[in-house]
């Protein structure tokens, strides 16, 4: 797939199809990530991956723990509101089965600093950003091998909790969970919010 296209079809996608993506592929995902820009020159980026279902539950309790309560900010969610609106309409109720299902959940884990939780200035956050283009690019390469994604970043404790349940490093932090598998056929697509550079570009000042 060419690049332009894969950039126009990433999706983040919530239902999957019961079909595993093979450890070939799912090499080929991650060796995409650790080609991402990285402020340090190290890639200190480490990929904890979940596929059997006791080891999914194991990990996603602490986040299913937290749907339900949000679940109550629906009822107040109209259907036919803003497209925001409608996104959150589909994307609460799943924020557990759009990783359960998956084939795959990515743990992206990144080294970190006490300056990424308390930043002094925008290059404290050096480290979050660089996972973030590792994402960027696992999200690209899924779709262009025919995948897609979904993703939940975690709220609280949550990821501290799945840190020690994986055995991660004290000094490695979880930026989010990646939900990686074939698309469902029958997987509700978001409207979008859409705009073009003509709108956003500012050419000497804003």
């Amino acid at each position: 797939m060419e690049l332009y296209e894969a950039i126009e079809k990433r999706r983040i996608v919530r239902d999957f199809e019961n079909k595993i993506v093979s450890d070939e592929i799912l090499e080929k995902i991650i060796n995409a990530g650790l080609k991402a820009p990285t402020h340090d020159h190290l890639r200190n980026w480490e990929f904890v991956i979940i596929k059997d279902k006791e080891d999914k539950e194991n990990v996603l309790k602490f986040g299913k723990q937290g749907v339900e309560p949000t679940l109550e900010i629906l009822k107040q969610t109209l259907e036919d509101g803003t497209l925001q609106q409608k996104m959150y309409a589909i994307a609460m109720p799943r924020q557990y089965s759009m990783l359960y299902n998956a084939s795959h959940i990515i743990l992206p884990f990144f080294k970190s600093n006490a300056k990424v939780m308390k930043p002094v200035s925008v290059s404290s956050l050096n480290p979050f950003a660089s996972i973030w283009c590792v994402i960027q690019n696992i999200f690209l390469s899924a779709t262009a091998e025919g995948l897609a994604c979904s993703m939940r970043i975690p709220v609280g404790e949550e990821g501290l909790n799945v840190a020690k349940i994986v055995n991660a490093p004290s000094n490695y932090l979880l930026s989010c969970y990646i939900g990686l598998g074939y698309p469902a056929c029958d997987n509700q697509v978001v409207e979008q919010v859409n705009y073009n550079a003509k709108q956003k570009m500012h050419f000497g000042k804003w």
